[in-house]
């Protein structure tokens, strides 16, 4: 047994001292976070649906009243999964105490297995924490699942009642807590309690972050600089306008593609997830493929963008980009790609021009783009009437939605790797959060116009206009993805909890061209962003060249296929770019260089 470390007067004095400074801390940001709320203007728009779970919750008690035996079968159930895993505890303490591989139930071993939160050993082999931790595991997987056993219910309010009940099991975790987490009572006692008093300085570093709201440090904030560690493809900027510039990268091959591409990133989050390090970067990689890469940086709206509507972003960003792209290289055709609300905003666009007879576009890869919003995933419940009315009324008054209010909300969707995890490792644990590029690059949120992301929501999340033909107009031009004949790539990720891989699949059955889909696996970022090189997720393809309506029956029929996405889509993208010819240097186009990559517009932070 590891002998704990004495306690000296000196580390008591330090203590104190510590204590004190910290104190003096608290007490100062106390004062001047009471002082801000005299002096704000602007109510910060939150996503309440408390009263949209009131009525969820009262139409779950209904159902039960009217079929009691259901709710009493899942009563039992949880009562003899309890029963089972009190007798295997109570059976260990009694005589197995110092056994190495510790008694559970089997259904309560199985939730164990692939949760992170729970990873420390001491939880198996401490017999009082282990019951605690499957004790929690249990009840924790029943209350999510008890709406599920409402008969009757609409999904509508079930799925809100399963986020809630997530949200409020996840919050009371035993590893959310000093006493009942193992790996920090042991760090409390070790340390005499410094890991607390360095905790309590990291919550107070992000309450001043956040100006006296708490703004969770997920990454070491001054270890990444845009441009100098982070964000570093070679590239020039060779056209500006209110909403976006537009990077044109250096060749590193001496021939490139004929064909050009253009890359339209969301405009929710930055462009550089995309360009991190060299290691994992999507665009150096295409780059490095040999294709001549144009990539949309969007502006960090304010209020002066209020107005900016979702047919902007199409004219003055997507179809500005693309009079540039082609333009510059004087091609007559481009092959396009767009990433989430990116892919949205590209699938608007391929529809739009098709109204006119436009055909520009030779190609189009869409990643993780969901067109087809019937079936929206835990987003949905983030809009309903009453919630977009509110939310409608406080981005007006603003101008914009607030970076940290979208992001708050995508994290709530993976609470316990984005929110939790972080309390435990900054606050209880006492650590400073490491340098991690992609947590760097998810806490650099962006701004969304107040008009755009109203009508983005309603058109789009609320009403799924996009899919029904001929009732989304822009400009007096009805859309209708049917007409879009442009042959077209789609990958969606088997675990995205934002773009749910059905729903996406959903939507590239709508296109009337030529299509390839493909499952990669992983989330939303990661299936993504996914480097050959790491040889890290699989994907899966299906041979038949036809596209069935159900995404089960396309999965039945697919195969997996080791390593990245990215090798099946470049064997896709080659044989629609034309010949090899010499490579493209910006400088050698037709517009001026204004500043070289990665430009202004992406160093621009909403807080």
């Amino acid at each position: 047994m590891t002998k704990r470390p004495e306690i000296t007067k000196t580390d008591l004095e330090n203590f104190s001292e510590r204590w004190e400074k910290t104190s003096q801390q608290s007490a100062t940001l106390i004062s001047e976070f009471f002082e801000r709320q005299q002096t704000l203007t602007g109510t910060p728009v939150k996503f309440d649906i408390d009263e949209a779970a009131i009525k969820a919750f009262q139409s779950m008690a209904l159902r039960f009243a009217s079929d009691p035996v259901s709710l009493m079968n899942a009563q039992f159930s949880l009562w003899h999964d309890l029963s089972e895993l009190w007798i295997d505890s109570a059976k260990r303490l009694a005589s197995i105490e110092d056994s190495e591989t510790p008694t559970t139930s089997q259904k309560a071993r199985i939730l164990h297995q692939k949760d992170r939160r729970f990873k420390d050993e001491a939880w198996e082999e401490n017999a009082a924490f282990d019951y605690i931790k499957e004790t929690y595991l249990l009840v924790s997987d029943w209350t999510q699942g008890l709406s599920g056993k409402a008969k009757g219910m609409s999904d509508k309010d079930r799925k809100k009642i399963q986020f809630l009940t997530r949200q409020f099991a996840s919050a009371i975790s035993p590893s959310n807590f000093i006493l009942t987490n193992p790996e920090v009572l042991k760090k409390t006692i070790d340390s005499g309690g410094s890991n607390l008093l360095d905790g309590f300085k990291n919550l107070l570093g992000d309450m001043e972050r956040g100006h006296g709201k708490l703004k969770i440090s997920m990454s070491d904030t001054d270890a990444f600089k845009i441009g100098e560690n982070i964000v570093v493809s070679p590239g020039k900027v060779i056209f500006k306008n209110q909403l976006m510039e537009l990077i044109q990268y250096s060749p590193t091959t001496t021939k490139t593609y004929k064909t050009p591409l253009l890359f339209v990133p969301p405009w929710i989050n930055k462009y550089y997830v995309f360009d991190l390090q060299p290691k994992n970067s999507f665009i150096k990689w295409v780059v490095d493929q040999g294709y001549t890469l144009f990539v949309i940086s969007w502006v960090n709206p304010g209020v002066e963008e209020a107005d900016i509507a979702f047919s902007d972003y199409m004219h003055q960003g997507v179809l500005a980009a693309l009079d540039v792209v082609l333009k510059t290289t004087g091609e007559t055709k481009a092959n396009m790609l767009g990433f989430c609300i990116g892919g949205i905003l590209l699938t608007t666009t391929l529809a739009y021009l098709a109204s006119k007879g436009d055909k520009r576009v030779n190609c189009a890869t869409l990643l993780a783009t969901m067109i087809n919003l019937t079936d929206a995933g835990e987003m949905s419940i983030f809009f309903d009437d009453d919630q977009l009315k509110v939310l409608e009324q406080k981005v007006k008054e603003r101008g914009y939605l607030e970076g940290e209010e979208m992001s708050g909300m995508f994290n709530m969707m993976r609470e316990n790797d984005l929110v939790w995890s972080f309390v435990v490792n900054n606050y209880l644990m006492g650590k400073d959060p490491v340098p991690f590029d992609l947590l760097f690059w998810n806490a650099d949120a962006t701004r969304m116009p107040a008009k755009m992301i109203i009508e983005y929501l309603t058109d789009f999340y609320r009403d799924n206009l996009f899919m029904n033909p001929d009732q989304f107009e822009i400009d007096g031009e009805t859309i209708d993805v049917g007409r879009v004949k442009t042959p077209v790539y789609m990958i969606a990720t088997k675990d995205d909890h934002i773009a749910p891989w059905r729903s996406c699949y959903g939507g590239v059955t709508s296109f009337s061209g030529p299509k390839r889909f493909v499952l990669g696996a992983s989330g939303h970022i990661a299936g993504i962003v996914n480097p050959p090189v790491k040889n890290k997720y699989c994907y899966w393809t299906n041979k038949s060249r036809k596209i069935h309506k159900d995404p089960d029956e396309w999965f039945s029929g697919a195969e997996v296929q080791a390593g990245s996405w990215w090798e099946d889509w470049d064997a896709w993208l080659k044989k629609k770019s034309g010949v090899l010819i010499e490579a493209r240097k910006p400088e050698d186009g037709s517009v001026e260089i204004l500043a070289d990559a990665p430009g202004d517009y992406v160093t621009v932070r909403s807080d």
